[in-house]
């Protein structure tokens, strides 16, 4: 039962994400203030960044949850959680260093459920070993 709540979790959360990312490369800067980021671009460059940055992040988490949760195949749930958990030290850091910015809780908040969700699945899903070349 674990396994099957953790998968759907998983597929429902990386759905969620790919649907961010898509919505960052299609409005980026309404995406970002929706969303709550506080990021805004100064110029075509920065847009361009925003646009980028930003559904990369999304687009390849969510694909990779999405895609692992499908295949039953926790390695895929890697690369996600170390996006999300490295973001997550990243503001972490930064709070530590400069000072916490305004609502600056939530964004860790979710970068820590998205990375404790990834490693519970990590651990409880199969694991798929590559097939041995020749």
């Amino acid at each position: 039962m674990l396994r099957l709540v953790l998968t759907a979790l998983i597929y429902i959360v990386g759905l969620f994400d790919l649907m961010m990312g898509v919505n960052f490369f299609i409005d980026p800067q309404a995406a970002a203030a929706g969303a709550g980021f506080s990021v805004a671009p100064i110029n075509p460059t920065g847009l361009a960044t925003i646009r980028a940055d930003m559904t990369a992040f999304f687009v390849v988490s969510g694909l990779a949850m999405m895609w692992g949760a499908w295949r039953r195949n926790a390695d895929l749930l890697v690369v996600p959680a170390g996006l999300f958990g490295m973001a997550m030290v990243i503001r972490i850091l930064t709070a530590l260093t400069v000072g916490p910015g305004p609502d600056y809780l939530l964004p860790i908040a979710v970068e820590a459920v998205h990375f404790v969700l990834l490693l519970a699945a990590w651990k409880f899903l199969p694991h798929h070993k590559l097939a041995e070349m020749g």
